[in-house]
């Protein structure tokens, strides 16, 4: 369900309604209060998970975080269970949940925690492109300190070990991004890029993986680079995000890695300002379910 008065409800019933309450073999389900869903389209009670329902109020307040994490845990749990192969989480309001005292920044920190996950990586997708930011929610001038040897290779095993499981990649590639500009130049624009990524990336390449990098981020992105990985690790969210959101905008999907079960969502966030209108864009959701289902099935979930 995601937050009840932002853009989630309104575009899971969407995507339930454009796939027909099925991918493929598999059945949808909703979960969260399905007084809310039904604001959205007719939707039958074939349409929601049968469990407990969380009612929820339409505002973002302490009301509405008890519901919103309640859904978050019934989806887990039959996903943990195996009676869900997958989950897709709409957008939460992050700052509403912590005023109510939830103590993760977000999604991907409280289904690493939920699911007893050592380490959870972002990986954004969209289209041919799959980006992975190593810092996600931290401010610009932390970024330096928090980019580490040991952060980048486990964050790089965790990526390859996906694409080969769970996107069914044969030998993938991976491009690393440098953090300064030019990848550093030699030193001269920053000593980070060599005495700290230049290490990762020489001990994932003598593990045997397929590692390049450090790499200009600048020249990165452009369809001749791409063709070159099969995803990138880049240093900070922006770095990652801009080039995601300018070729895939409407369409890009977040998918969490190094959890015990799939997890997808929609890669934008809950618009309080154009909820209840009926215009919210449903496709990066639609590509989200896919996504997940896709993801189940290469894992056999």
């Amino acid at each position: 369900m995601g937050d009840p008065a932002g853009v989630g409800p309104e575009v899971a019933a969407k995507a339930w309604d454009a796939f027909g309450g099925r991918v493929g073999t598999r059945p949808l389900k909703l979960v969260g209060d399905p007084a809310i869903f039904r604001t959205h389209g007719e939707l039958g009670d074939n349409a929601f998970w049968p469990a407990a329902r969380h009612a929820a109020s339409e505002s973002p307040q302490h009301a509405s975080a008890k519901a919103v994490i309640g859904a978050i845990d019934e989806a887990v749990g039959a996903a943990l269970t195996g009676r869900a192969g997958a989950i897709v989480t709409a957008p939460i309001h992050k700052a509403s949940l912590l005023e109510a005292g939830f103590p993760f920044a977000g999604h991907t920190e409280y289904l690493a925690q939920r699911t007893g996950a050592s380490r959870a990586v972002m990986m954004l997708v969209g289209g041919t492109l799959r980006v992975v930011p190593l810092t996600i929610h931290i401010p610009l001038a932390e970024v330096p300190g928090a980019v580490s040897c040991s952060a980048i290779v486990e964050t790089v095993e965790i990526v390859l070990a996906s694409l080969a499981r769970d996107f069914s990649i044969e030998s993938p590639r991976l491009a690393i991004a440098g953090l300064n500009p030019h990848a550093g130049e030699s030193g001269r624009l920053g000593r980070e890029d060599i005495e700290i990524v230049t290490p990762a990336a020489e001990t994932l390449r003598a593990r045997g993986y397929l590692v390049s990098g450090p790499l200009p981020a600048d020249t990165m992105f452009h369809e001749a680079a791409r063709a070159r990985y099969d995803a990138a690790l880049c240093m900070y969210h922006d770095q990652a995000l801009i080039p995601l959101k300018t070729l895939a905008f409407w369409e890009g999907v977040n998918v969490t890695l190094g959890l015990p079960i799939v997890r997808t969502s929609p890669d934008h966030g809950t618009a309080f300002d154009i909820a209840g209108r009926g215009t919210a864009d449903a496709r990066s959701m639609i590509a989200a379910v896919r996504m997940a289902a896709a993801m189940a099935d290469a894992r056999g979930a």
